[in-house]
């Protein structure tokens, strides 16, 4: 009796290692994305994989045909959203200057395809307010607020400044020789 369940564990772990070996870069690519962190020191998305896996991996045997990918990636936005709203802030990741819930929206709208309706479920939030969710951090990555201008300290910051103005000289005003030799400190 022993050995059935033993050739049966064998053949689950097998399964899972391959599913494992298929997905696990995909997701851990979608976690390192939710924890804003940069891909070569992830630690936090590390930890939401692992902890997605391994809740994939109990609940293995009662999958039955559902794609084991979706229960995976299912548990990185459900293992995400319950804690990281409130603790995961940007490490230098690609998406830091969003806010915890427009990344993992827009990780499972523009990453993973996952449909609105599906996304709006599953956060148990209106689909419209999910389609605005998106929309907000789609803006804030493709045309980021700019801070103000820096300040221009220094007689060698014109030939830094990368649109070849004056450092002294402000946005539109434009002043002339005798006025720059007046206001040039002697």
């Amino acid at each position: 009796m022993r050995r059935p369940q033993a050739s049966q564990d064998a053949r689950r772990a097998r399964e899972f290692e391959a599913f494992v070996a298929g997905a696990a870069g995909r997701l851990l690519h979608a976690a390192t994305l939710l924890t804003a962190e940069p891909r070569d020191d992830n630690p936090r998305a590390r930890s939401l994989l692992t902890a997605s896996l391994a809740h994939t991996y109990a609940t293995w045997d009662r999958l039955r045909g559902e794609d084991p990918y979706a229960r995976a990636r299912h548990q990185l936005a459900v293992r995400f959203a319950r804690g990281a709203w409130h603790r995961y802030r940007g490490h230098g990741g690609l998406l830091e200057r969003l806010a915890p819930q427009e990344r993992l929206i827009l990780v499972l709208r523009m990453y993973e395809g996952v449909a609105e309706e599906q996304t709006a479920a599953l956060l148990g939030l209106p689909v419209e307010r999910v389609r605005a969710i998106c929309a907000r951090a789609m803006s804030l990555l493709l045309d980021p607020p700019r801070g103000p201008a820096p300040k221009a300290t220094g007689p060698d910051t014109a030939a830094a400044r990368p649109d070849g103005a004056e450092a002294g000289a402000d946005t539109g005003a434009v002043m002339s020789g005798a006025d720059r030799k007046e206001a040039a400190p002697s």
